[in-house]
């Protein structure tokens, strides 16, 4: 069986994270979310995949190549402009003859749900219960059998949603074929599933596990769960006076220095360098080539490759883009004093705790303060004793 993973689409809703990635390759616990979703396949026994790539493809197909290293085989195809998922999905028509799976690039599934979805009839749709279904579309089912398709709703029928896996047969090209673009200016593949809706074909499969990413700050959950399910290998080097519990991986080429204390679960990349007396808690992700130095404290975040924050800082709940550095003394906030739920640009977080999210390449002058909920776009630069609350876009000059 054949595996379509839909990996083309920016993710805007990401932004500015995806200014030079796609959003499928932002890193959890150091891989790309497309990592895990491709290794869960394969331990699921499918090994045959086509990636559909387009915004930013050269990061995945640098990565993945032809699967060997992997060990499964990859073929891509390109949708040049992002026109939807039904238009990417007609773009892998010419290699599928049989059953095939397609995953949105964008979640995380288990193998024993992979396993199962495949072994269904088709065609059939992944569903699952959510506790926020009104930002998803909403599936009602009778006996097995999709009954209706929604969009979005504030007062949404059921906690069932559309989870973006399917098991189809080739047939559904010709449904692709007749879908006419949306009101959002795409080809929607839901629009296709209508018609098997009509005539009452549309299975569904409720899925056990599944962990969608929309949001920045649905990255931070997401971290935390997959750093609690990996196994942790130390190397580097470790040198006396720290404290590092077994849940805590460090690469090759790092060097743990005296008086940092690390919280597990926590990963730490290749040639980082860590302390003296830093303080890293758990759930943390900190990328390949990073500096975390004297007297800063990371907690339940993301730090990618390349970044800098070398003394006297404080990160906290935040996600932090590659090639960043702090200057001494800057912190980010990450809790309303009123203990609210934090909004980023308008949108509600649902998070108590919550910091910023930083961009790639931007430049922190010293004794910055980071409110809760900002954002940074990339190749931005902030003036020392700058205070930054809200969104700015990538470029801003903060002084």
């Amino acid at each position: 069986m054949d595996c379509v993973i839909l990996g083309a689409g920016e993710g805007k809703r990401m932004r500015p994270l995806t200014a030079n990635i796609p959003k499928v390759m932002i890193p959890l616990a150091n891989h790309p979310i497309i990592y895990y979703l491709l290794t869960a396949t394969k331990l699921a026994g499918i090994v045959n995949f086509i990636i559909v790539v387009g915004y930013g493809e050269s990061s995945i197909r640098d990565y993945f190549g032809d699967g060997s290293n992997f060990g499964v085989n990859i073929r891509y195809v390109t949708q040049r402009k992002q026109l939807g998922t039904a238009d990417a999905l007609k773009m892998a028509s010419p290699f599928l003859k049989d059953r095939f799976l397609v995953l949105n690039g964008d979640s995380i599934l288990k193998k024993e749900d992979i396993e199962n979805l495949a072994k269904q009839n088709a065609p059939t749709m992944a569903i699952f219960s959510s506790d926020h279904p009104e930002d998803y579309g909403i599936v009602t089912i009778d006996g097995g059998l999709t009954t209706s398709l929604e969009e979005k709703s504030t007062t949404p029928k059921n906690t069932l949603i559309n989870a973006g896996a399917y098991l189809f047969e080739p047939d559904i090209f010709e449904k692709l074929s007749d879908v006419s673009i949306s009101p959002r200016g795409e080809f929607e593949l839901t629009d296709a599933l209508e018609v098997y809706v009509k005539n009452q074909q549309l299975r569904a499969y409720l899925l056990n596990y599944w962990l969608d990413i929309g949001y920045p700050w649905d990255l931070l959950d997401a971290n935390a769960a997959i750093l609690s399910e990996i196994s942790h290998k130390q190397e580097g080097i470790i040198e006396a006076g720290t404290s590092i519990p077994d849940d805590v991986s460090i690469g090759e080429g790092s060097i743990i220095k005296l008086g940092t204390y690390i919280e597990g679960p926590c990963i730490i990349g290749k040639n980082c360098r860590i302390g003296p007396h830093s303080y890293i808690r758990g759930a943390t992700s900190i990328g390949n080539n990073c500096h975390i130095g004297h007297a800063t404290e990371i907690k339940n975040s993301i730090i990618m490759d390349r970044t800098n924050i070398p003394h006297f800082n404080y990160v906290g709940d935040s996600v932090i883009g590659s090639q960043c550095n702090f200057g001494a003394g800057t912190k980010i906030a990450n809790l309303r004093h009123d203990r609210a739920s934090i909004k980023v640009n308008g949108k509600n977080t649902r998070k108590m705790k919550f910091g910023a999210i930083v961009g790639d390449n931007v430049q922190i002058g010293i004794n910055c303060s980071i409110n809760v909920g900002s954002v940074i776009g990339s190749n931005s630069r902030i003036a020392p004793h700058s205070y930054i609350d809200g969104y700015y876009g990538d470029g801003s000059n903060i002084r």
